[in-house]
């Protein structure tokens, strides 16, 4: 006898789907359930089944050798018309099942018990069920331990489901915010071009220069599913690659970075002063043709302080810049000092500038 549909079938089928779990690969969290439940209830077989429209699908199965099987014979597709739990000790005795293939052939499947798998709102999707050769029936303890392990898959259903939801929420967070990062970068060089005022142009620049390392940082968290952490070899190679695409012909930027773990706070604050040292070493360190090159490097010191220096082979600061240290550079480096908690030193003696900070991890 074939099974009659769920009453609420199109609801059933909708929500099953919805859990993308049909057709995917075995996994090693379902198969320990069934050679648990298999082993607790003596039985020779055991399978988490899935009752789509036209199939009884298996996502973990073992003594049985198959991944699905026809809705027409399936003893489940009867169960989940029933509550929770359904135990027929002799499958022959049941006139569901009498002239079920399954259960007349040689051997046939004699003894069958399943919890359902359902869903908050109600809805069976399938079920956890063990199957013998042998009529026979399930001790209290058995019967049991199937239900708990079948609300033990629905919560691992549940966390999948869940997972991908979370994911699909996390890249579109990630699509507005780079959209956002990218318009306010564009807005505010467009307005330093505007403004007549250094003041307002100075305010712009240091905004457009730290948008640009929360642009990268975001990248950095976003593809490392980081929280609150930053590793900075990665995170540095990714902003002085999109800055080598303003450097003069002949100058060519190097990264010495170690793989040291900050704070995302931390990484920011890096990435703005090394937004800052580099743009500003390619505008003004190579006039007139000059090559040379600019250098930034990350290590952890002997104390575990870790060691930021910023240098270029290039002109050096103007005698005024070294007498009155106030331009835009110098602020940031203020500003990203503050933040560090650490001072930083300059040199510049002859050709070239090399800046040094080391703040605590």
């Amino acid at each position: 006898m074939e099974a009659a549909l769920h009453p609420r079938q199109d609801q059933r089928l909708s929500a099953l789907h919805s859990f993308e779990v049909l057709d995917t690969d075995p996994e090693q969290e379902f198969d320990d359930i069934v050679k648990l439940a298999a082993a607790i209830c003596e039985t020779q077989i055991s399978v988490i089944n899935f009752i789509d429209a036209e199939r009884q699908w298996f996502k973990a199965e073992t003594g049985l050798g198959v991944r699905e099987t026809p809705i027409a014979t399936s003893i489940c597709a009867h169960v989940i018309l029933e509550e929770d739990f359904v135990e027929i000790r002799d499958t022959l005795e049941d006139p569901r099942m009498q002239d079920n293939p399954l259960c007349c052939g040689d051997p046939g499947l004699r003894f069958y018990a399943g919890a359902l798998l359902k869903t908050d709102e109600g809805l069976p999707l399938g079920t956890l069920c063990v199957l013998d050769y042998a009529p026979r029936a399930l001790t209290p303890l058995q019967r049991d331990t199937l239900r708990v392990l079948a609300r033990q898959v629905m919560t691992l259903l549940e966390n999948q489901k869940a997972a991908r939801m979370a994911d699909v929420l996390r890249k579109e967070v990630d699509h507005r915010v780079k959209n956002s990062l990218q318009s306010l970068a564009s807005f505010a060089r467009l307005q330093q071009r505007a403004f007549a005022s250094e003041d307002a142009k100075l305010a712009l620049s240091m905004i457009t220069t730290r948008v640009d390392s929360l642009t990268q940082l975001h990248e950095q968290l976003y593809t490392t599913n980081a929280h609150m952490t930053v590793e900075m070899s990665d995170f540095l190679n990714r902003i002085c690659s999109n800055l080598e695409g303003i450097a003069p012909a002949g100058v060519r930027l190097e990264v010495a970075a170690e793989e040291i773990v900050v704070g995302s706070a931390q990484a920011a604050a890096v990435g703005t002063f090394v937004n800052e040292f580099v743009a500003n070493s390619f505008k003004h360190a190579f006039p007139d043709g000059r090559t040379g090159r600019v250098r930034i490097e990350i290590t952890q010191t002997a104390d575990d302080m870790i060691s930021l220096v910023c240098s270029d082979d290039g002109v050096g600061l103007p005698q005024e810049a070294e007498q009155s240290p106030r331009g835009l550079g110098m602020k940031i480096a203020e500003i990203v000092c503050m933040e560090l908690d650490c001072d930083m030193d300059v040199e510049s003696e002859g050709e070239g500038v090399t800046t040094t900070m080391v703040f605590a991890g």
